[in-house]
């Protein structure tokens, strides 16, 4: 959907190569397959898959495989990497120097606890320094008053910054306040209503429902990532955003 899009429109174009690595399973596989298309519509070329079995912790092997298939390339070579389970494969990527081969490593944004783990990389190889992808969202990317707050009482009340799950819910309670006001009513049909094409605030400042599918139609960010001596992570710096009507997902399922 739209994160796919976003981390497609990082780096995709015409002439560059791409390699992806996920995890086996329905969320990996759906991930590579959304971030392929969106990735060849911009001109770019998928030329490996690799999944990796849930439980493999040694990923020598998969990603030699990428090297073997990306370094005789010409131009721009990437590889995009999909993973929201233990042992990550960027590390070992790194310590193999895919930078050699020219193959730059490329991934979306995450949440801050995985932001610090990536830090000690960041600062240890060279391949990762300036390492850039797509985000749903970090704390000082949007401008808006509604984030400023959000971060600040978020800051006060918790002693940390929020993270995107935290921005996910906010903004999911933004919606229904902003569907209860407005429909003057708790009746389901009432609210379907109203929130189909229904316009709200969050702190990813303006969202809407798209009204085929209820999709919520938001900005995305394209970042690179830095290492700052007053953060403990590895801090995602905006290079631009993707509106909502940019990175519009096509429509698959229809009322």
């Amino acid at each position: 959907g739209q994160d796919a899009i976003s981390n497609a429109k990082a780096v995709a174009k015409p002439g560059v190569f791409l390699a992806a690595i996920a995890q086996d399973y329905a969320f990996g596989r759906d991930g590579v397959a959304a971030y392929k298309e969106a990735a060849e519509k911009l001109g770019a070329k998928m030329i490996h898959e690799e999944y990796c079995p849930m439980a493999q912790t040694d990923h020598t092997s998969s990603v030699q495989r990428i090297i073997d298939a990306l370094k005789d390339k010409p131009g721009e070579k990437y590889v995009f990497v999909v993973w929201a389970g233990k042992n990550p494969p960027i590390e070992q990527m790194a310590v193999m120097k895919v930078e050699k081969y020219g193959i730059k490593i490329t991934t979306g944004g995450n949440i801050l606890p995985v932001l610090k783990a990536t830090l000690p990389l960041l600062k240890a190889y060279e391949s990762l320094k300036g390492m850039t992808g797509g985000a749903y969202y970090y704390y000082e990317l949007p401008k808006n008053p509604v984030n400023d707050w959000f971060v600040k009482e978020h800051t006060a009340r918790f002693k940390e910054p929020p993270d995107f799950f935290t921005c996910g819910g906010f903004a999911a309670a933004m919606a229904a306040l902003k569907a209860f006001e407005k429909a003057q009513s708790t009746d389901t049909e009432k609210l379907i209503t109203t929130m189909e094409g229904m316009e709200f605030m969050t702190p990813k400042g303006r969202m809407y429902f798209r009204n085929i599918d209820h999709q919520a139609m938001q900005s995305m960010y394209i970042f690179r990532l830095e290492a700052r001596p007053d953060r403990e992570w590895a801090v995602p710096v905006l290079v631009r955003e993707v509106s909502p009507e940019e990175g519009m997902p096509p429509v698959l399922v229809k009322r």
